[in-house]
């Protein structure tokens, strides 16, 4: 069964009251065994836009659906070429200072659990890093299930479209733009080179379950864990916010670093309203 959706949510109560220091974070992460939960906030300062913050994609478009790619092949063509074009600033995209930080508190981290697909964690030095929405650096095929490189994909449709030209600065975090129809209409989409098959990003669309075996993953880091620290997400979709839950129902210290208030304000313990790259810096540098 695909679940619908969650592109939205409205706060059904009280904020949770919101600090701009660190003060009461630190003791926490000292402690170590904290987990981290990273959501597409912690990536816009490396050029990469959310969905809901200001200026968030949402506001001007819907991402792609699975149900969507998988049962329309204008959609796929659409997609492909959109993303075709989205793959370029995705790939050039660098760890920033908040990634970093992440980094440089390893010793204090007993795994780190992200919602983005972008692959910066990994790229700036962090381990034991759960993709919980997978990759964009890799495709794979819906028929044979052959997983292979974006890297080779992106050579084979240059090969198969050499006069698509198509430029844009308005990008989603899964590297998904916005192209008007005449500019993907033509856009020709290669197949699986062993099988033909139809191809796919190695990431959960909206709309699609995340495997089971990573949720189970990611519930076991959360049951072993002192602490379960949340930065850049606003929780919106529950793939994220069951792990809160969970680490809330378990008495585990919640807390959410953030820019807004989030759909996991009720299970916190915490939630400090600061820039990610600035004040995860600077939690490193009292913490070590």
């Amino acid at each position: 069964m695909r679940t619908r959706p969650t592109l939205s949510w409205s706060s059904s109560g009280p904020s949770l009251p919101r600090t701009s220091t660190l003060t009461d974070v630190v003791p926490i992460v000292a402690q170590g065994g904290v987990v981290v939960l990273s959501g597409a906030g912690l990536s816009t300062e490396s050029g990469i836009p959310d969905y809901r913050g200001e200026g968030g994609s949402l506001r001007k478009h819907t991402p792609m659906t699975y149900e969507e790619f998988t049962t329309s092949q204008a959609g796929r063509q659409r997609y492909w070429a959109r993303s075709h074009v989205g793959w370029r600033t995705i790939a050039r995209a660098r760890p920033n200072a908040g990634h970093h930080a992440v980094t440089r508190l390893s010793s204090k981290l007993s795994g780190v659990i992200t919602q983005n697909v972008d692959g910066l964690h990994q790229a700036a030095g962090t381990g034991n890093v759960v993709e919980l929405h997978g990759g964009l650096d890799r495709v794979i095929c819906l028929d044979c299930r052959l997983l292979s490189p974006r890297v080779e994909l992106d050579r084979r449709l240059r090969e198969a479209n050499p006069d698509f030209a198509a430029t844009t600065d308005e990008i989603n975090p899964d590297g998904d733009v916005f192209l008007p129809e005449e500019a993907v209409r033509g856009f020709e989409v290669v197949g699986c080179l062993e099988c033909g098959g139809v191809l796919k990003p190695d990431v959960v669309f909206f709309g699609e379950n995340v495997p089971r075996p990573r949720v189970e993953q990611c519930y076991s880091l959360v049951d072993g864990a002192r602490s379960l620290l949340v930065l850049g997400s606003s929780l919106t979709v529950m793939s994220g916010l069951r792990f809160v839950r969970r680490a809330a129902g378990a008495g585990l210290p919640v807390v959410i670093i953030n820019r807004g208030e989030t759909r996991g304000d009720q299970f916190a313990s915490l939630r400090v309203d600061l820039p990610l790259g600035t004040s995860l810096t600077e939690l490193a540098e009292l913490v070590l």
